[in-house]
């Protein structure tokens, strides 16, 4: 005899959809989905509250976490990391923006794949190191940027690091993913090793590495294409003649 599946639980999506969707506070959103849950599951309230603060308890050290890297990146942009980059990378003349973050990229990848992926990130490596490098390499060859061009670089730094991270960690074995798919495929009769789900995520980790590599190739291109026409430094104005004869 089968017994019916209570689907209320389901509603607490739905609460996470529709707080998105009217762009309301996500810490808000969370908190009222876990309740409307928990209540359609007919939860006693006093359980509700012994979930709430059991996790609120383990939680507790992630904001001390989260704001110390902060404030160290933070002393060290006002000690003037970000020029310090800029300058540095502007002395190599071979260098563009998207060799760059192809150079990044890899080292992400290959980083991320033994399993150090606290190597790179947005806060700590993209946003003081990274973007600023980018920047320069571009301003080295085209002179002063726009405000455009500035948020283009920003979002493609932001972009290799997403992209590094995200396939280069599923080559790792010990990753989460990977212990979950195992994990998974054991309890539906499918024995596979860890090991083995590992190293089928090297072809999309290369795939991966490919494609963005070509879109960065694709971005030094356009970037040429646009900035061609402006002065470098350095460089002073051709006039087209003499303004004056030699007596």
């Amino acid at each position: 005899m089968q017994t019916a599946v209570n689907l209320w639980p389901l509603i607490g999506v739905a609460v996470i959809i529709i707080g998105f969707v009217l762009r309301f506070n996500p810490m808000l959103i969370v908190a009222a989905a876990a309740i409307v849950t928990a209540l359609a599951a007919h939860f006693p309230p006093e359980k509700i509250l012994a979930a709430i603060g059991t996790g609120f308890i383990k939680t507790r050290n992630i904001p001390l976490i989260i704001l110390l890297p902060l404030a160290v990146i933070g002393l060290l942009e006002r000690h003037g990391l970000r020029e310090r980059a800029q300058t540095w990378i502007a002395g190599i003349k071979a260098a563009t923006a998207g060799r760059l973050l192809i150079v990044y990229l890899l080292v992400r990848e290959l980083t991320a794949a033994v399993g150090l992926t606290g190597l790179g990130g947005h806060p700590q490596m993209v946003r003081p190191l990274i973007a600023p490098m980018a920047e320069g390499a571009a301003e080295s060859r085209y002179g002063k940027l726009t405000d455009a061009v500035r948020h283009r670089l920003r979002a493609f730094a932001a972009a290799t690091d997403n992209v590094g991270l995200f396939f280069g960690e599923d080559i790792f074995v010990a990753f989460g993913a990977i212990v979950l798919m195992t994990t998974f495929l054991r309890e539906a009769g499918i024995e596979v090793e860890p090991i083995h789900v590992a190293v089928w995520g090297i072809p999309t980790a290369i795939c991966a590495f490919l494609i963005h590599g070509f879109r960065l190739y694709l971005l030094d291109r356009k970037l040429d294409r646009e900035l061609r026409g402006k002065d470098t430094p350095g460089t002073l104005p051709q006039t087209g003649s003499a303004t004056g004869d030699e007596a």
